[in-house]
């Protein structure tokens, strides 16, 4: 497959692609019920105590020497908590009620690898990859049923997280609007034959045998395969937005994602992930950064969302694998630790604090106690967002938040 095409042959393509018939079976309808899912993974496990900051907790300020805020930098929740001061768009958008801030989020007996603790966020299970799809995966499958369409599911971005894995429903993967592969059957890269996973090439046609049988598979693949990527790229590509991203890794990320879930081309959920959040050492210039780029990121995707009916039905959830230790360690930095806030944000978000704040003296083994089980929040998200039972992707029941309003 091509991987230069120019913009122009992606915008001509991409033109008559829309009027076929396969495009407008697949397009999602603005007026249909339910809406779209953005899943941001901050890679790496974001501190969230200098995220959602309990500056006002003398516990906070003994524990945090290097890093700790004043209530005069902080900006304002409540007399207790308050944003970084780098996140300005978050606090504005939360003061508009359109942000969820999710305190204590975990889970049972929580790991600080960052491994295997990302293998129970994307498989929504303590049994991580062993328990088959990730949980993204299973909402794919359990809303197209047998029609499975790549575009349904898209990543933007390298690292793609193992929460979109599905055995029978493969996403589709993005670096770019010009760079696009099908995932392998383990969730990463299959074998590639010109541009296509070998793992997801159709049944060959038993009147075929032998070479002939080999090309006519690797023809209806090629066809396949070159429209979805061509009805991503093209989406991406004929986005226009008066909202300036900004020129970092996830701002264009996020551009693309805002693009594709506004496209038309039927992505139900998207996904990327932002990396940099293992601070062991220097944290506090180090976080700052990764705070800024954060909230001009997603302020821009949220402003730009707000330009389509399918965007303002779009909804964006922020997570980590594991936030930080209470206690800062000898190197300016802290280490691996357990609970932290998840944020849900989104036009049609009921916003405001939910959850418990962890106690930072009732402390586990050092770490912040989980009050939400992270779950809690997918399910809420996926009934409330995208219209489906939970318990049917879960494979239990979890107490919901009520996040749309």
């Amino acid at each position: 497959m091509n991987q230069s095409l120019s913009r122009r042959a992606v915008l001509g393509a991409g033109t008559a692609l829309f009027s076929t018939p396969l495009l407008r079976a697949t397009r999602m309808d603005d007026s249909a019920e339910g809406g779209s899912l953005i899943v941001l993974q901050l890679s790496g496990g974001n501190d969230g105590l200098s995220t959602i900051i309990p500056w006002a907790d003398p516990d906070y300020q003994k524990a945090r020497r290097g890093t700790k805020r004043s209530g005069t930098e902080v900006l304002s929740i409540d007399p207790y908590r308050g944003f970084h001061p780098a996140l300005k768009n978050l606090h504005k958008i939360y003061g508009q009620g359109k942000l969820a801030v999710i305190e204590g989020c975990g889970y049972p007996d929580q790991i600080r690898s960052h491994f295997k603790a990302l293998d129970i966020w994307h498989s929504a299970s303590p049994l991580g990859r062993s328990a088959g799809n990730g949980w993204i995966g299973n909402v794919s499958e359990h809303m197209q049923g047998k029609q499975a369409s790549p575009e349904f599911v898209v990543h933007v971005g390298s690292r793609k997280p193992y929460a979109i894995h599905s055995n029978s429903h493969p996403a589709c993967s993005v670096q770019s609007p010009t760079a696009y592969r099908w995932f392998g059957a383990d969730g990463g890269p299959g074998q590639v034959v010109d541009g296509i996973c070998k793992e997801e090439m159709p049944p060959v046609d038993p009147r075929h045998k032998g070479r002939d049988a080999a090309l006519a598979e690797l023809r209806g693949v090629l066809a396949d395969a070159k429209a979805s990527s061509l009805r991503v790229r093209a989406a991406a590509a004929t986005h226009e937005t008066a909202i300036t991203f900004p020129r970092t890794g996830i701002g264009a990320q996020l551009r693309d994602v805002s693009a594709i879930v506004q496209g038309g081309i039927g992505t139900r959920i998207a996904s990327s992930v932002m990396g940099g959040f293992d601070t062991h050492a220097g944290q506090l210039g180090k976080h700052d950064r990764l705070m800024a780029d954060l909230d001009a990121a997603l302020g821009a995707l949220y402003f730009d969302l707000a330009g389509s009916p399918g965007g303002r039905k779009t909804t964006i959830l922020v997570f980590s694998e594991f936030g930080r230790r209470v206690v800062e360690n000898g190197s300016g930095g802290t280490d691996h630790g357990k609970a932290g806030p998840m944020f849900v944000l989104g036009h049609g978000v009921k916003g405001g604090l939910f959850g418990k704040h962890p106690s930072l003296t009732n402390l586990n083994n050092g770490d912040l106690g989980y009050t939400t089980d992270f779950r809690s929040v997918y399910a809420s998200l996926i009934e409330q967002c995208l219209g489906v039972d939970p318990q049917a992707i879960l494979g239990a029941k979890y107490p919901p938040l009520r996040l749309l309003g």
